[in-house]
């Protein structure tokens, strides 16, 4: 089985817009790239039997004009190298537990809030549930994982899946704010559920997570609660951090500086999920506790299915690392010589 590690692959995409791009500014002349051949009427004297004579350099031109394709070319197999190619090896049957799991994360303005602490050091509520969520992705096996982030507004970050990397690459990415400052927790969990509804399973949860006040949205939570019900989709809730005032760090007059605000959770909203659809509501008010929560729903939600599973994946890069870095410095080293140099 062949795959790529890493989503660095999808920069390819931009190569032939790029490559395009080169070529109409070359046809239109509006520009001049030192690296873009010119036409060129040089000769090279060839020695033979019966004296010298001369025959038209097509060999410069037809090299000088084949460089461009030749540079995208190396830089395509140089970002296949960083999106790690690997093969699987070994391909066996394994019984093991799946589930299908939509991660609801908040992303509102009050995630900034500094009162957890990783590795000793002060961070944002959003950066200590990332590390948490992050292994709790990478121990499960088999489950497919979705991952739906909400503020304002609530949308798809990555659908179901059980391709882990790209999930953690995703995660890692998430910016506080990118749905907008307030707390949509109902429109959250329709998305979470439409999400489910995509591919079905025995089991189906939804880990909803926050640390605010239900504040915005179309779909209110206790309509989203009396539909997952219904559905018979468990919805685990956790409360991220403590009501009251919480640390920020803004910027003043000064420089940064930390102020206090007030931080509104409603923990009766969070506990009234979870009774009402099977699930179990959580309190984290530090790191530690966090990662213990998701270690005890990471121990509650089991099921057994079988997968098809491929071990000692073997890295590829190399094969694509080292011809793109020929090709590529090869062009360059061309390029500064007068082999290519077409006026």
């Amino acid at each position: 089985m062949f795959r790529f590690a890493s989503p660095w692959f999808l920069l390819l995409l931009i190569l032939p817009w790029l490559w395009l791009l080169v070529h109409t500014v070359k046809s239109t002349k509006r520009f001049s790239f030192k690296w873009l051949p010119k036409p060129s009427g040089h000769t090279i004297r060839v020695s033979s039997l019966t004296g010298t004579s001369h025959v038209p350099f097509s060999f410069a031109v037809m090299g000088a004009r084949l460089m461009p394709l030749v540079k995208v070319l190396g830089l395509s197999l140089m970002i296949l190298a960083l999106a790690r190619p690997q093969a699987g090896e070994r391909k066996i049957n394994v019984d093991t537990e799946g589930i299908n799991i939509v991660l609801a994360l908040d992303l509102s303005g009050s995630m900034k809030a500094l009162d957890f602490k990783r590795d000793d050091k002060i961070v944002t509520r959003l950066d200590a549930v990332k590390g948490v969520i992050s292994d709790f992705i990478m121990k499960r096996e088999g489950d497919r994982i979705g991952l739906v982030v909400f503020g304002t507004h609530a949308f798809t970050q990555v659908p179901l899946t059980r391709d882990y990397n790209t999930i953690a690459f995703m995660l890692d990415h998430l910016k506080i704010g990118a749905a907008g400052p307030n707390t949509a927790i109902g429109d959250a969990m329709g998305i979470s559920l439409k999400r489910l509804e995509d591919i079905p399973a025995k089991s189906n949860i939804i880990i909803l997570l926050t640390d605010g006040k239900s504040n915005a949205g179309e779909l209110s939570w206790q309509e989203a609660a009396k539909i997952a019900a219904q559905k018979k989709i468990k919805i685990h809730t956790i409360g991220v951090g403590s009501t009251g005032k919480a640390p920020f760090l803004v910027d003043g007059l000064f420089g940064q500086q930390y102020v206090y605000r007030q931080v509104d959770m409603d923990w009766d909203a969070l506990d009234a999920i979870a009774k009402q659809t099977g699930g179990t509501f959580f309190k984290a008010k530090d790191t530690d506790s966090l990662a213990s929560i998701y270690k005890m729903i990471d121990s509650m939600e089991k099921t057994t299915v079988k997968v098809d599973k491929w071990v000692d994946y073997r890295e590829l890069y190399t094969l694509f690392l080292i011809p793109g870095l020929l090709l590529y410095l090869t062009c360059l080293g061309l390029g500064s010589t007068r082999l290519l140099e077409l006026p």
